[in-house]
């Protein structure tokens, strides 16, 4: 019953795209605020940080990965079975694609504002400090994010597709 609740008022929520952003970041911010009152609970950042990290990758990440799509296309020619289309040739021009999402906008919402949340929670119980060298931290979260985003940006390149739609015009019925 409670479930069912939760989940009337969230789809309520759904149009507000910059409302319930706005409402992460401000968690985002309130739990930011309390790590640097406190000096510690450094190691429940990272987590969050390395986790926030994995959805906004999810997020950029096609849900059918091309690259995938292209290895299977090989073993199937390797194999003599009829594959779909490979290359710009093979395909009508003009051929809607959507950009379909591993992790829609409203999940990678939801897990984040979760994940913030108990964030919180966990910079509130003393057993989550452990005490590190948040420098070494910091440094390694910044190196891993540079390393994935460089791998996800090339793969985004060679496989010619945007997550995003930046002022891009409709073409849909005209020549």
């Amino acid at each position: 019953m409670a479930c069912a609740a939760l989940a009337k008022r969230l789809n309520r929520t759904t149009p507000f795209t910059f409302q319930r952003w706005g409402s992460t970041a401000a968690l985002f911010v309130i739990f930011t605020l309390r790590i640097l009152w406190v000096q510690a609970y450094y190691i429940v950042a990272y987590a969050l940080g390395i986790y926030l990290l994995n959805l906004f990758l999810a997020f950029l990440t096609p849900k059918f990965d091309p690259a995938l799509a292209s290895d299977m296309a090989e073993t199937d020619a390797e194999e003599g079975a009829p594959g779909l289309p490979s290359s710009q040739s093979d395909i009508h021009d003009g051929e809607f694609r959507p950009f379909i999402r591993r992790l829609p906008e409203f999940k990678f919402w939801y897990s984040a504002t979760k994940a913030v949340s108990f964030s919180i929670i966990a910079s509130c119980i003393p057993v989550f400090d452990v005490p590190v060298f948040w420098p070494i931290l910091v440094m390694y979260f910044f190196i891993l994010m540079f390393i994935t985003l460089r791998r996800q940006v090339a793969h985004m390149r060679k496989y010619k597709y945007l997550p995003f739609d930046l002022g891009r015009k409709s073409t849909y019925g005209h020549n």
